[in-house]
């Protein structure tokens, strides 16, 4: 037997329903039922990272990273929103696409990636 999939991301949050409610309204997460949202299939990358890399803040243990598509007009909406966000030109590669980061209201880093055109 093999995991053929992510099942889930569990994480504890100071008000649960308020972050919820915040990933629903800014990143589409579970807009019909809160536990469940059903993804497009393409690509998941699980990576560890080293102990003290710097690709994500030292006092957090994870960062999730949501496949999107039409990045440049989901940046515009979040910065409409009050939301700010990180872009960095190293980051993009044709090979690898576009990244871009934000943080949520409890401060977990949240990076946006667009993958290349096929």
């Amino acid at each position: 037997m093999a995991a053929v999939g992510i099942g889930g991301v569990f994480f504890r949050a100071r008000e649960p329903k308020a972050l919820l409610d915040w990933y629903r309204t800014h990143l589409g997460i579970a807009p019909d039922n809160p536990y469940q949202w059903t993804q497009q299939a393409g690509p998941t990358v699980f990576m560890p990272f080293a102990h003290d890399t710097d690709y994500f803040p030292a006092d957090r243990q994870w960062m999730i990273n949501f496949r999107v598509t039409g990045l440049d007009a989901l940046l515009g909406k979040l910065r409409e929103a009050g939301i700010e966000v990180i872009t960095n030109p190293e980051w993009d590669t044709p090979e690898t696409g576009r990244f871009a980061r934000i943080h949520d209201p409890e401060g977990n880093p949240v990076e946006l990636w667009e993958p290349p055109a096929e």
